[in-house]
């Protein structure tokens, strides 16, 4: 299926960093996961050539582009396989808080250096007893004179032993309804307080660090408060939509290369005196595949362009969280299936695109939260 979503100047910027990713991700993958972590240069380097937040406008030091240009990012990683730098987390879901409610001091602060490489950051939503629910948040920042005492824990926050620049959501006391009483914080990683409490072991996404984070009396200034305080529902109700949209990217594009993949896999591995391509069975699992495939990518491509569009898509994006990542899931099984004994060894990247896939269909909302919003917005 032709896409029509992208201009010459996009293509040229997928190209300018298929070529990054060839030289400088691909090379380093192994190492990476051995270490449970990403380096730093890597972040360094593709601020330098205008890769990360490549939406941001130049006076903020961005590339200029828009989200189409994120959205090239994210394929070619997960083309890559390459589920453990958190570029698109980074780029496309926490900056974007600074940069829609931040001050022009947090703005002129932080914006240069997050699409730098420079500061890395983090955002802390989930708890350890709350899941999803985010008006049960139990993390408190108490208002002390000019600070706020921030006093909490968080789990599961990726770039958390990595992070310089950490988003809090926290429960100020301005209102006894939960939705209202949240609000987000600025947290630097360098802050008395501020406690990387452990990096958690998971059984995918190997190089990208995540962990558990404490707060214990952590003092910040008022400034570092984004927006108005109890205005943190709203925010993360409004930027939650990109975020679903950006899982749904990844998992359509994981999709499609694993899918180019195994037909290639296929073609090659002989069994019984010819290609495996050659059984029915092989043939109609591909077949399958490639219908989910195609018929996901129609739906994405129309997805994107409403959101870069700028219309409210919150059903939708929630919708494409839901299908993308199931039909990630069922191509993903499908296909290692036909690599038989190759699709257990880690060093077939199919195998590693089986347990990193799990995930997509748990974190930025579980599909079945998705459910429940998308049954919200249809008036049931």
């Amino acid at each position: 299926m032709d896409r029509s979503l992208f201009s010459e100047e996009h293509e040229i910027f997928r190209s300018n960093f298929r070529q990054f990713v060839a030289t400088r991700v691909l090379p380093q993958q192994a190492k990476w996961r051995k270490q449970g972590v990403v380096d730093r240069e890597i972040w360094l380097e593709a601020g330098e050539a205008g890769f990360l937040c490549p939406w941001m406008e130049e006076e903020h030091g961005g590339a200029g582009g828009d989200f189409l240009h994120s959205t090239i990012v994210m394929e070619e990683l997960s083309r890559a396989y390459e589920s453990g730098w958190a570029a698109s987390l980074h780029s496309d879901i926490i900056v974007p808080y600074i940069h829609e409610f931040g001050s022009a001091d947090q703005k002129a602060k932080w914006l240069p250096r997050c699409a730098s490489g420079e500061t890395i950051t983090a955002i802390a939503m989930t708890e350890p007893g709350t899941g999803s629910d985010l008006a049960g948040l139990t993390t408190t920042a108490k208002r002390d004179g000019d600070e706020y005492v921030i006093t909490g824990a968080k789990t599961f926050i990726s770039n958390g032993m990595s992070c310089d620049l950490c988003i809090v959501a926290a429960r100020t006391e301005n209102s006894e309804d939960p939705h209202r009483s949240v609000s987000l914080f600025l947290v630097e990683a360098d802050r008395p307080g501020f406690i990387r409490s452990r990096k958690l072991e998971k059984m995918g996404m190997e190089s990208q660090d995540t962990a558990e984070l404490a707060f214990d009396d952590c003092r910040v200034p008022v400034g570092n408060l984004i927006g108005q305080e109890g205005a943190g529902f709203m925010m993360l109700m409004q930027k939650l939509q990109q975020e679903r949209l950006c899982v749904a990217i990844m998992s359509q594009a994981n999709a499609e290369q694993v899918l180019e993949d195994t037909i290639r896999y296929t073609q090659e591995r002989t069994a019984f005196g010819r290609s495996i391509s050659k059984f029915q069975n092989t043939q109609f699992t591909l077949a399958q595949c490639a219908t989910e495939v195609e018929v996901g990518r129609g739906f994405l491509d129309k997805l994107v362009a409403e959101h870069v569009a700028g219309k409210y898509l919150v059903k939708e994006c929630s919708m494409a969280k839901l299908w993308q990542t199931e039909m990630q899931g069922r191509v993903v099984d499908a296909c290692l299936q036909l690599y038989g004994g190759y699709g257990y060894m880690l060093e077939y990247p199919i195998s590693r695109a089986y347990v990193d896939a799990r995930v997509q269909r748990i974190y930025a909302g579980t599909n079945e939260i998705m459910k429940v919003i998308i049954s919200k917005q249809m008036g049931l």
